[in-house]
């Protein structure tokens, strides 16, 4: 028996400022969604570079934040040009914790989830 990853979730309280977000920070773009009267999937890919998605949901009746409790998970993503995409996130004033002695550094999306940023090997 083998497992293999699909995605990971997010919820999210506003669909569009965090696709707009997850374009801007991370160049993720939408591959397929799901619509339904309650909530709607979407898929974000990173262009087809591996076939790990993340699932932004969106509850459309929810209005209070998700409660991301010690925020002890994350996303992580590498980049071609560390030095680049630091500058791109700094100025999109999105960086929420950096340890350059060990090369990486996290942003925060809009719901406050954290996603690392590691240097492309």
């Amino acid at each position: 028996m083998k497992f293999k990853f699909a995605h990971n979730n997010f919820n999210v309280l506003d669909l569009e400022k965090s696709l707009a977000f997850y374009k801007e920070a991370l160049g993720f773009t939408e591959s397929h969604r799901m619509e339904t009267p309650g909530f709607t999937l979407v898929y974000l890919s990173d262009g087809g570079q591996t076939p790990h998605e993340l699932e932004l949901t969106w509850l459309k009746d929810r209005k209070e934040p998700y409660d991301l409790g010690e925020n002890e998970f994350h996303l992580a993503v590498t980049v071609d040009d560390f030095d680049a995409a630091h500058a791109h996130h700094k100025d999109m004033g999105c960086i929420c914790y950096e340890n350059l002695a060990m090369g990486i550094y996290f942003i925060a999306d809009p719901d406050g989830y954290w996603i690392e940023i590691l240097p492309g090997k």
